[in-house]
C-alpha cells in the first residue's frame, strides 16, 4: 500500500494572507459588477420569453375564454355553449314572466331553416326578438347553421352537418340571451335547448304562417307596421303559454317567413323602421366578446400618428364591394326590377336609386353601374363620399389634409381584382389601405365570425359606402343609425 503523502495535508486553495482583501482575490465570476450584469441579462431574457409567449398566445388562441387555438380546425365553442346552457333565465323556479310559468314564442318559420346567409338570418332574429318583446313573451333563440358554401372551412372539416355557431359568438344583447335594461319587466330570451323543458309538446300551440298571411292578406299588401301589429295581437291575445310559429314545406310556400324577402326587400317595410331602430332590441345590440376581442387585437392596423390618443375608426372610410356572386346576381336584380334592400331604402339617406323603367339597350348597364360598379367608378364614389362628409363636418374650416385618411375594404372579389384595387388606392390616391385580408384572427372562434368582425369595423367607421341591394350593407346601416351616425356618413354606389 502506498504511503500517505503528508504534503497534501491542509488547505488546497491559497490561504488568506494578512492584510490582503478578500474582494481583491474574489474570482471574476463572483464580482458584484459581473453578477449585476448577469442578473440584468437574465431579467431581460425572461421579459423576451414572456413577450414571445404572449405573441404565440395571440396566434394560437391561448387567451382567456378561448380553447379553439388551431385556425385550421373549426371551433368547438365549449366555453360559449356551456355559458349559454347556464343562462340565469334557464331556471325553472323563476317567477312569472320567466321560469316554468312564463309565456314563450319560438319561430321555426325563418330563413335560417333554409341555410341562408348570416345577414338574412340576422335581420329576422332581431325582428322576431322585438315581436316577442312587444307580445310579452320570452323569445326562443337558436344557433346559426351554415350553408356549406359559406362556411370558413371545407365541408369535410365540419364537426357536424350542418355546421353551427352559437349566436353569442356573433352578437351580444337581448337577442342572444342578454338582459333587458334594469327595471324592464320583459322576460329574457331562452335558448332552444331549454324550450322542451319549459314548453313540453303538450303545452305548445302551433300557428302556421301561411294561414295568417292568407287570412290577413299580408303577402303583397300589408306594410311593415301592419304586419308587425297583426302578429303582436295574435301572440298577445292567445292564452297558450307556449306558441311555435311554424311553416309548411318550401314546396308549399317558398316564402313562409313572418318577415319575408318581399317585405324586407321592398318599400312596405319603411313605415316600421323608425320604431324598430329605437327599440330596446336595436339599442341593446352590441358586438360579441369574440368579435370585440378581435377588434382590440387589430385596432393597431387603423392607428396613425393623428389617432394615437383618439378613436382611430373616426378617420376610417369602410367600403363594402360585393363582387363574386353579384356578377350574375346583379343581372337578375335588373331583370326583376328590384330596388334597394331593407334599411338602404330609407328616403332621407343620400344616393337614392329608383330603378329606371325597363328600356331596350341601356337598362342593364344603368343597373350594373350601381350594383356592380367598375373600379374607377368605385374610387370616384369613395373620394366624393369623403369630400362631402368633410365639407359638412368641417363647414367653414380649412383642412390642411384630409381628416379621413384610412380605407377599410370589405370585399369578396378575386385576389387579382382586390390587389389591383388596393394598389390604386394606396399609390395613386394616397390612402392608408387596410383590407379584411389584413385582419389577424387569434383563434378559430374569431375566424368563424369573420363576417361579424367586418360588420363591426364598418359600424365604427367615420364613413361607410356600401351596396344598396345587399343585406350585409343594410345591417351595417341599421347599426350605424343606432349609433346616431349622420345621414351623410352612410353612402351607396
Amino acid at each position: 500500500m502506498p504511503e500517505r503523502d503528508d504534503t497534501l495535508d491542509g488547505p488546497l486553495l491559497p490561504m488568506e494572507m494578512e492584510g490582503e482583501s478578500t474582494e481583491k482575490r474574489r474570482p471574476w465570476y463572483k464580482s458584484k459588477i459581473v453578477l449585476s450584469v448577469l442578473g440584468a441579462a437574465i431579467f431581460f431574457l425572461l421579459v423576451i420569453l414572456v413577450v414571445l409567449w404572449a405573441a404565440k398566445s395571440r396566434k394560437t388562441g391561448d387567451e382567456p375564454g378561448s380553447e379553439d387555438g388551431d385556425l385550421d380546425r373549426p371551433p368547438r365553442y365549449h366555453n360559449l355553449f356551456e355559458t349559454q346552457k347556464k343562462l340565469p333565465q334557464h331556471d325553472l323556479n323563476l317567477p312569472f314572466p320567466e321560469g316554468a310559468t312564463g309565456r314563450y314564442v319560438k319561430f321555426t318559420a325563418q330563413s335560417g331553416q333554409r341555410l341562408l346567409g348570416w345577414n338574412n338570418v340576422f335581420t329576422e332574429l332581431l325582428l322576431h326578438n322585438y315581436l316577442a318583446y312587444k307580445s310579452r313573451r320570452g323569445y326562443v333563440f337558436g344557433d346559426y347553421f351554415w350553408a356549406p358554401e359559406h362556411y370558413p372551412w371545407p365541408e369535410d372539416k365540419a364537426l357536424e352537418k350542418p355546421a353551427r355557431t352559437p349566436i353569442s359568438a356573433l352578437i351580444s344583447g337581448p337577442t342572444a340571451g342578454g338582459p333587458w335594461p334594469p327595471g324592464d319587466p320583459a322576460p329574457r330570451s331562452i335558448h332552444e335547448d331549454h324550450w322542451p323543458l319549459v314548453c313540453p309538446p303538450e303545452k305548445v300551440k302551433k300557428i302556421w304562417t301561411t294561414k295568417v298571411k292568407e287570412e290577413y292578406k299580408m303577402r303583397d299588401n300589408g306594410t311593415g307596421k301592419y304586419i308587425f301589429n297583426v302578429w303582436k295581437k295574435i301572440l298577445l291575445d292567445d292564452p297558450a303559454q307556449c306558441i311555435e310559429v311554424t311553416q309548411p314545406t318550401i314546396e308549399e310556400d317558398p316564402w313562409p317567413e313572418v318577415f319575408d324577402l318581399f317585405l324586407l326587400g321592398g318599400p312596405r317595410i319603411l313605415d316600421f323602421l323608425d320604431e324598430f331602430r329605437e327599440s330596446l332590441v336595436s339599442q341593446g345590440l352590441k358586438a360579441s366578446p369574440v368579435v370585440e376581442r378581435s377588434i382590440q387585437r387589430n385596432t393597431h392596423l387603423f392607428q396613425t400618428p393623428e389617432t394615437v390618443h383618439h378613436n382611430p375608426f373616426s378617420r376610417v372610410l369602410a367600403v363594402h364591394i360585393r363582387r363574386g356572386d353579384y356578377v350574375g346576381h346583379c343581372k337578375n336584380l335588373a331583370a326583376w326590377h328590384a330596388g334597394f334592400y331593407g334599411w338602404n331604402q330609407l328616403p332621407w339617406l343620400p344616393d337614392r336609386y329608383a330603378p329606371p323603367t325597363p328600356e331596350p339597350g341601356n337598362y342593364t348597364e344603368e343597373y350594373l353601374s350601381h350594383c356592380l360598379p367598375e373600379m374607377d367608378h368605385i374610387i370616384k364614389r369613395i373620394e366624393d363620399a369623403r369630400d362631402d362628409w368633410e365639407k359638412e363636418t368641417f363647414a367653414g374650416q380649412k383642412l390642411e389634409s384630409h381628416y379621413i385618411h384610412t380605407i377599410y375594404i370589405l370585399t369578396n372579389a378575386l385576389p387579382e381584382w382586390h390587389d389591383e384595387f388596393a394598389e390604386k388606392l394606396k399609390h395613386d390616391h394616397k390612402w392608408n389601405v387596410v383590407t379584411s385580408h389584413d385582419i389577424v384572427f387569434g383563434d378559430a372562434q374569431e375566424k368563424d365570425v369573420g363576417m361579424a368582425i367586418d360588420m363591426e369595423l364598418a359600424r365604427r367607421a367615420g364613413i361607410f359606402l356600401g351596396n344598396g341591394w345587399s343585406s350585409f350593407t343594410s345591417n351595417i346601416v341599421h347599426q350605424r343609425l343606432i349609433d346616431k351616425k349622420t345621414a351623410l356618413s352612410n353612402r351607396f354606389f
